[in-house]
């Protein structure tokens, strides 16, 4: 049998339906949003993490804790603002004067999920204090590396940057958010149905943990023996070297996001109960995962306006 078979064989029965029944639970709390919840679902099984842009106020904050709950993971929420410290995220090292030596207080990114509440509210120094956890699931103090825990999620919100007090992340952050989506208003029954329900709050609380943290490193590790074909990798490496030619494209893709590509699509593969990459796995992504690593002309438009034309304009071999 074939290691991406064999791995993929290991995922007991009763693994795939927890893995079903933990969506069906998150979609029961953040209504109406079906996707959204299966990205999100994407970019935890993809070692990856996650940016909601959206304006306050539409289930940013509730899609975090109800996934985090679901999971049973460590959960953390930090609130960004203009006077945040970056050791306010890691932690700080403290002179004890008994032992006559430093001591390390862990912060909160010290958790397995970690929500980065607003994040373009704090300053660019800040908002970099992230990039080392995020990249290498790890921190550094004062010369002193610290692992972070495993499984490690950050989900980060942001408000859109032409609201007062935001600051635009660097590209450089945002190239370490596998994915980016949004959530817009509910739709007219999904509405209703939140208005007329308990309080989100309460009903994550009393949420029941499905999964736990050595399920989604074996999902992971399964997700990382996914079959992509030759001909699936030619196709994404077409599309990232249109993104470098296309009209209105000022910087185009790198290699980083085509292997994030490829990453979530494989998690998307195994989220549809596939052991290979079909080309449509990688257009239902292609939006998430790269408008937001485009950098586009003044006029060019909206990025992921932007990215649908790019990957309009490449054809499927």
């Amino acid at each position: 049998m074939p290691a991406s078979s064999a791995s993929l064989a290991m995922l007991t029965d009763d693994l795939r339906e927890s893995v079903k029944r933990a969506q069906s639970q998150v979609n029961a709390l953040v209504l109406g949003k079906p996707h959204e919840v299966q990205l999100a679902f994407v970019a935890l099984l993809s070692d990856g993490h996650m940016l909601i842009e959206d304006l306050p106020g539409l289930g940013k904050t509730t899609l975090a804790h109800a996934l985090a709950a679901t999971l049973g993971l460590a959960f953390q929420r930090v609130q960004f603002t203009s006077d945040l410290l970056p050791s306010d995220i890691i932690g700080v090292s403290v002179f004890d004067a008994q032992t006559r030596r430093f001591e390390f207080h862990s912060g909160p990114v010290f958790a397995q999920v970690l929500l980065a509440d607003e994040i373009n509210r704090a300053p660019p120094r800040t908002q970099s204090a992230l990039l080392e956890a995020m990249a290498e699931h790890q921190v550094t103090v004062d010369g002193v590396t610290h692992a972070l825990p495993e499984p490690f999620l950050v989900i980060a919100t942001q408000n859109p940057v032409d609201l007062a007090g935001t600051y635009p992340l660097p590209d450089s952050q945002l190239d370490r958010f596998l994915l980016r989506l949004t959530l817009g208003y509910p739709n007219e029954e999904a509405e209703r149905a939140l208005l007329a329900g308990g309080d989100r709050r309460d009903m994550i609380a009393q949420t029941m943990p499905i999964l736990g943290s050595d399920d989604v490193l074996q999902l992971r590790d399964a997700v990382s023996h996914v079959h992509a074909s030759e001909a699936l990798v030619r196709y994404v490496q077409a599309l990232l070297a249109r993104s470098r030619h296309h009209p209105g494209v000022r910087v185009g893709l790198s290699p980083r996001a085509g292997i994030a590509l490829l990453r979530a699509a494989r998690a998307y593969a195994l989220l549809l109960g596939r052991n290979h990459v079909l080309p449509d796995d990688v257009q239902a992504l292609f939006a998430p995962v790269a408008a937001h690593r485009l950098v586009a002309d003044a006029d060019a438009g909206e990025d992921r306006a932007l990215a649908k034309s790019i990957l309009h304009s490449v054809p499927v071999d």
